[in-house]
Order: structure tokens, then sequence, then C-alpha cells
């Protein structure tokens, strides 16, 4: 009996150990199973270009996404290690490429802003590479179900990577919103200055007029002889 209390007592602590191990795994797999992600000035006429080592016969993924500048536009392309282009997309707000590499050497992205002359921008870009790799170790080569405590931790671990995904979707929206917001706060700002400036110029335009109304005329000192 003293034997079986001890089991029940003991039981839920090494549980909870396992499931916070398990947790634990699966968000530092979330986590760590990110790619590069990097936001960017890019000045008016200029170009900036990115370089990655790959291996051949792997996934990668490109994600961009323009937060503010101008018409939050910006061209884009990819290049293989033989420089053949195999992404190129003009004045894009924003997009997704995948791409499974066929040879082994250095890739490389581009970013532009030389179609425009006076406006930078923001860009915001995630660049990952490979795919996800298990939470669970032998989780693909497993010929039995999983348990409770592991599907538990599965489900966990698709939560956190939508939560992720989320969140940055939503940082995005909010940064280009707050850039839209004070954009459009200059220009009141700069029309409101102009219309005072133009009320000022026809305010004394005005007063100019009325006082050359009442402003009595002498006539010439012209005398005549007799």
């Amino acid at each position: 009996v003293a034997v079986r209390g001890a089991v029940r007592v003991a039981m839920p602590g090494a549980v909870r150990g396992a499931v916070r191990a398990l947790c634990l795994a699966a968000l530092l797999s979330a986590l760590g199973a990110r790619g590069t992600e990097l936001t960017l000035e890019l000045p008016d006429s200029d170009r900036r270009c990115f370089h990655q080592e790959l291996e051949s016969g792997i996934k990668f993924t490109l994600d961009y996404q323009v937060i503010s500048g101008g018409h939050y536009d910006v061209d884009c392309h990819v290049e293989d290690p033989n420089g053949q282009t195999i992404y190129q997309e003009t004045k894009k707000q924003y997009d997704s490429f995948q791409h499974h590499t066929e040879v082994k050497g250095v890739y490389t992205f581009c970013f532009s802003n030389e179609f425009s002359t006076f406006s930078h921008k923001i860009v915001y870009f995630d660049f990952q590479v490979g795919d996800e790799p298990p939470i669970l170790p032998d989780m693909n080569n497993r010929v039995t179900a999983l348990t409770q405590m592991e599907s538990a931790c599965v489900t966990i671990h698709e939560m956190l990577n939508s939560v992720i995904d989320s969140q940055t979707h939503y940082r995005l929206r909010e940064a280009q919103d707050r850039s839209r917001a004070e954009e459009l706060n200059g220009r009141v700002s700069y029309w409101s200055v102009g219309e005072t400036l133009i009320l000022f110029v026809v305010s004394i335009g005005q007063v100019m007029l009325l006082k050359s109304f009442f402003t009595e005329k002498r006539p010439s000192s012209g005398g005549t002889g007799t």
C-alpha cells in the first residue's frame, strides 16, 4: 500500500516534468526553425543584394513586404549560382517565393528601388532554408500512434508557429499603418500651413483694397493764368 501511495504521489510530478521537457523542446524547435528575418532601409535609386550558400536538393522560402515609402512597392529578383534568374517581380508590395535548389552554390536575392528618384523604402523579408525538423525524435519513422502527451506537444508546436506568424503579420501591419498615418499627418500639416499663408495674404489684399476705396485723392496743384 505504501508503494502504491508513493507511486501515486510521484507520477504526477514525473508526468509534469516530461510534459515540460517536451513542450520546451517544441518551443525551441518552433523558435529555432525560423529563418533569417531582416528589416532594411532601401534609399531611392538604390539596390541591395544578399547572398546565401545552399546545398542542392533543399527548399528555401523568401517572403518580403514593403513597410513604408512611396507606393509601397519594390523590385525583387533571385539568381542561382549560374547567374540564371529564377524569380523576378517588379513593383510588388509583398510576395512569397519557394524554390528547390538544383545546383550547389551561392544564391543571390536583390531588392531594387532604382525606379524611384526620391522616396525611400523600408523592406522586411524572411528567408527560410530547409524543412522544419520534427519536434520529436524519429517522429517520421514511427509505426505506432502518438501518445496523448506527444499529440498535445505537436498541437502546442503548431499553435506556436501560428502565433509567431500572426505576430509577424500584425507587427508589419502596425508598422505600415503607422507609416501611413505619419505621412498623412505630415500632408495635413503642410496643407494647414499653406491655407494659413493663403488666408493671411488674402486678408492683407482685402485690407489694402478697402483702404484704397476710402482714400481721398487730392487734385493736382497746377494753377491757371488770368
